[in-house]
């Protein structure tokens, strides 16, 4: 597996399962009927995000990440970010290898910390992934996901040092 800078001739390894994780409505706070190009503007959005993704020997996009400044102006210094790993790829190491790439990537352009804000608590692969990663609990908001199966569950906000 390689992890390289995104580029637009990557978009469409990237579309079929970001469509496919946000339409399942378990882990994204975004509209699960978004369309393409909502979905394209929302993951690529340009500078000062930076967009990576992993790819196989062959080219097959695995998974994807996104960095950006949590906040603007005085609050730019600590970093976001957003991780889609396609269901095919799963248990294969490819949201560990993003997760510390874009760290190491966060540090090198300065970020003195990272932010999550809407980890669904539901999502216990996630938040183990994250905890082993570093980051803790800073937040909980009761209730803050609509979960298709379980209903509402909280959103945690979680956050590390760089």
């Amino acid at each position: 597996m390689v992890i390289r800078e995104a580029s637009a001739a990557d978009w469409p390894g990237i579309w079929p399962f970001l469509r496919r994780i946000v339409a399942a409505g378990e882990t994204y706070t975004w509209p699960r009927d978004i369309d393409e190009s909502t979905g394209r503007r929302r993951w690529l959005p340009g500078p000062p995000a930076r967009v990576v993704v992993a790819v196989d020997d062959t080219g097959t996009v695995l998974g994807t990440a996104k960095l950006a400044p949590n906040q603007l102006g005085p609050g730019d210094h600590v970093a976001n970010a957003s991780f889609m790993v396609s269901p095919a790829a799963a248990g294969r190491g490819v949201g560990r290898a993003l997760g510390a790439h874009v760290l190491d990537l966060a540090r090198a352009e300065g970020y003195r910390a990272m932010q999550f804000n809407a980890v669904v608590a539901s999502n216990e692969r996630a938040v183990a992934l994250w905890r082993s990663l570093g980051f803790t609990v800073v937040g909980r908001i009761p209730e803050g996901f609509r979960h298709p199966s379980q209903g509402y569950v909280d959103l945690l906000v979680m956050h590390r040092g760089l």
